[in-house]
C-alpha cells in the first residue's frame, strides 16, 4: 500500500487543483439552489472532458515531454495561443480560488485580520513553499491533504444523509433563463477543472519523473489519473449532497461575500456533523483551497515560463520565479477590484475557462493522435468516439451561450 501512495502524485495534485472552487463552491451552491437537479450536469461534464484530461499524462509519459512541447510540434501558433489564453485567463482563476481560501482564513482564525490582509499573506506563504520546496513539497503535501479532505467529507456526506429528515428527489432539471443557463456554464466550466489543468498536469508528470529514482511508465501514470479523476467526481456529488441536503431545505442560498460565504459553508458541515466538529472541518476546507491556491500558484507560472522558452528557444534562470511575481501582482489587481463580489469573480472565471476549453480539447486530442504520440498509447477507437463526441459537445454548447447572451 505504501508503494501504491509513493507512486502516485501528479493525479491526487491534479486532484487538489480540482477539488476548489468547483467542489466547495459551485457544488454545495448547484444543491443548494437545484437540490440534486444537476446531477447529470455533474456526471456529463466529468464525461465529456475525462479523454482531454488524461491526455496530458499519457503523452507525458509516453514520450518523456509535456504537453507543450507537444503543441509546439502542432505549431508555433498552437503554443503561442496557448500562452496568450493562459495569460489572459490566469489572473481571474488564482484570484477566484485565493478569495474563497481568505474568506475560509477569516472565518476560521477570526476576522482580527481582514480578507484583504488574509490574501496577502496566502500568496506570500504559497510564493515561499514553492520557491522553497518546489514540487517535492506539492507531491507530500497533497496526499495528507487529499485524503483528508476526502475522509472528512464522505463522514459528512454520509451523516447528513442519515439525519435528513426530508423525502430525497432526484427528479432531474434543465435551466431556464440567463441566470440559471449562466449559473450552469460557470458549474461546468470549472467541474472538475479548467482543461488547460491537463498541460499543468503534462508538466507534474515529468516533473515526478525527474523527481523519483524509477521511472513512471504509461500504465503507472493513467492510474495514477484515474485515482485522482475518480476522486473528483465522488468528491462533486458529495458537495452537491450536502448543499441538497442541508442548505436547500431552508430556501437560504450562498451569499456572494467571501466572509459570510466560507461561515456558511463550515456551518453547513457542522450542521451534519455537530459543532464539535467545527475546527477539524474548518482546517479541512481551508487546507482544500490552500492547497488549489498552492498548486495554481505553482502551474501558472510553471507553464507560462516554459511556454516562453520554447516560443523563444531560450533558457530562463529565473523565469519561475518572475512569472510568480507577475502572477501575484495581478491576482492582486484583479482581486481587490471584485473584492465585494466574490460570486462575480468566480462566475467570470469559470465561464471563461469553459469558452476556452474546446481549444485545449482539440489541441490535446491532435496531439495524441499525431505521429509524436508512440502508436501503441494512441487513444482506442473508443476513446477516440468518446473525444469526437467531447469536442462537439464542448465547442456546440459554447456557440450556443455565446448566441443567447
Amino acid at each position: 500500500m505504501k508503494q501504491i501512495i509513493q507512486k502516485l502524485g501528479p493525479g491526487l495534485l491534479f486532484a487538489g487543483a480540482a477539488i476548489g472552487v468547483s467542489h466547495l463552491v459551485q457544488s454545495t451552491r448547484s444543491g443548494a439552489d437545484f437540490g440534486f437537479g444537476l446531477l447529470w450536469a455533474l456526471l456529463l461534464i466529468h464525461l465529456v472532458k475525462y479523454p482531454f484530461f488524461q491526455y496530458g499524462p499519457r503523452y507525458a509519459s509516453a514520450t518523456g515531454e509535456s504537453l507543450l512541447e507537444g503543441y509546439q510540434k502542432l505549431g508555433k501558433g498552437v503554443l503561442g495561443l496557448y500562452g496568450v489564453l493562459t495569460f489572459l485567463t490566469m489572473f481571474t482563476i488564482q484570484a477566484a480560488v485565493t478569495i474563497v481560501t481568505a474568506g475560509i482564513a477569516t472565518s476560521l482564525f477570526g476576522d482580527f485580520i481582514s480578507v484583504k490582509v488574509w490574501t496577502i499573506v496566502i500568496l506570500s506563504l504559497c510564493f515561499i513553499i514553492l520557491n522553497i520546496g518546489r514540487y517535492q513539497f506539492l507531491d507530500v503535501a497533497i496526499k495528507i491533504i487529499v485524503i483528508t479532505l476526502t475522509l472528512t467529507t464522505l463522514t459528512a456526506t454520509g451523516l447528513a444523509f442519515y439525519n435528513s429528515t426530508n423525502a430525497i428527489e432526484i427528479v432531474q432539471y434543465i435551466p431556464e433563463g440567463s441566470v440559471e443557463i449562466t449559473f450552469l456554464i460557470a458549474f461546468m466550466g470549472w467541474m472538475p477543472a479548467p482543461l488547460d489543468v491537463s498541460v499543468w498536469h503534462s508538466l507534474w508528470t515529468i516533473e515526478k519523473q525527474l523527481a523519483s529514482p524509477e521511472k513512471t511508465n504509461t500504465k503507472t501514470a493513467l492510474l495514477d489519473f484515474n485515482i485522482g479523476y475518480l476522486g473528483t467526481v465522488i468528491l462533486g456529488i458529495c458537495f452537491v449532497a450536502l448543499g441538497a441536503l442541508i442548505m436547500n431545505p431552508t430556501g437560504n442560498s450562498f451569499s456572494n461575500s467571501a466572509g459570510v460565504f466560507s461561515v456558511q459553508l463550515i456551518d453547513m458541515y457542522t450542521q451534519s456533523l455537530g459543532s464539535w466538529a467545527y475546527i477539524i472541518i474548518g482546517v479541512a476546507a481551508f487546507t482544500t483551497m490552500f492547497s488549489t491556491t498552492l498548486t495554481t500558484l505553482d502551474a501558472s507560472p510553471r507553464s507560462m515560463n516554459k511556454t516562453i522558452e520554447l516560443l523563444f528557444k531560450k533558457t530562463f534562470k529565473k523565469g519561475y520565479l518572475t512569472w510568480s511575481l507577475i502572477l501575484i501582482s495581478g491576482t492582486l489587481c484583479v482581486y481587490f477590484f471584485f473584492l465585494s463580489n466574490m460570486g462575480g469573480l468566480i462566475k467570470l472565471a469559470t465561464i471563461l475557462s469553459f469558452l476556452t476549453a474546446p481549444f485545449y480539447a482539440l489541441a490535446n486530442y491532435l496531439l495524441i493522435s499525431s505521429k509524436h504520440t508512440p502508436k501503441e498509447w494512441q487513444p482506442s477507437k473508443f476513446m477516440h468516439f468518446i473525444s469526437c463526441l467531447g469536442l462537439l459537445f464542448l465547442i456546440g454548447f459554447s456557440v450556443w451561450y455565446l448566441t443567447i447572451l
